[in-house]
């Protein structure tokens, strides 16, 4: 861990904790459920194996995540966040709103839980007044719930049971529908159920306007 700040402020013993590179990513990653370390890879790639394995076991020190064992069918070992550690998602949220504004300065691809970020914090809850929908998204391989319950935005990972809505696609496919203005009839995705639900679920999402001084 780099030295860390010799400031009494919450703000400074915070950034003790998590503000070394890539730990609030891991947390990101972590915020839907657990995962193994090989999943972890998968959604942060430009992290190497030391660097992110001394992430964690920087965040488990410091009582941010834990590991567990995953019950039947498998039995491997897994991370994920502890009470403590859900705590930050609020301020996730807020940093990826503020972020979300200034210049986009990456080619890379989201990860599915980076996507699932990008989903409540651009959720407009104005729009969704008098909207119901309990939506399974299949992105790469992955499944999310997204529920939508007048106003209100749920997203967990799950199969979800009994959803009005399936969309099978990428994330990039799902990002250009969302933030991108793709039409669904030009995009590489399958809708099970009706589509105008569909439509309307994708408008949900508003991109954020970029900061006055920002290029992106």
């Amino acid at each position: 861990m780099a030295r860390a700040y010799d400031d009494p402020c919450g703000l400074a013993r915070a950034l003790n904790l998590v503000g070394d590179r890539w730990a609030l990513l891991v947390v990101r990653e972590l915020l839907l459920g657990p995962k193994r370390f090989t999943d972890l890879r998968r959604g942060l790639p430009g992290a190497s194996q030391s660097m992110l394995t001394s992430r964690l076991v920087e965040l488990e020190e410091a009582q941010v995540i834990r590991r567990r064992r995953l019950g039947p069918p498998t039995s491997a070992s897994a991370y994920e966040l502890t009470e403590w550690g859900r705590d930050l998602e609020p301020a996730l949220l807020q940093l990826a709103r503020w972020g979300s504004r200034s210049a986009l300065v990456s080619s890379a691809e989201l990860s599915v839980d980076a996507l699932a970020l990008a989903l409540k914090t651009t959720f407009d809850p104005a729009a969704a007044r008098d909207f119901s929908v309990r939506c399974q998204l299949r992105l790469d391989g992955d499944i999310l719930l997204v529920t939508v319950d007048n106003g209100r935005l749920d997203l967990t990972r799950a199969d979800g049971a009994d959803p009005e809505l399936v969309i099978v696609t990428s994330v990039t496919v799902f990002r250009s529908l969302t933030f991108g203005g793709t039409p669904l009839h030009a995009a590489d995705v399958t809708i099970r159920g009706d589509g105008e639900v569909a439509v309307r679920l994708l408008r949900l999402f508003k991109r954020p306007a970029p900061f006055a001084g920002s290029q992106g």
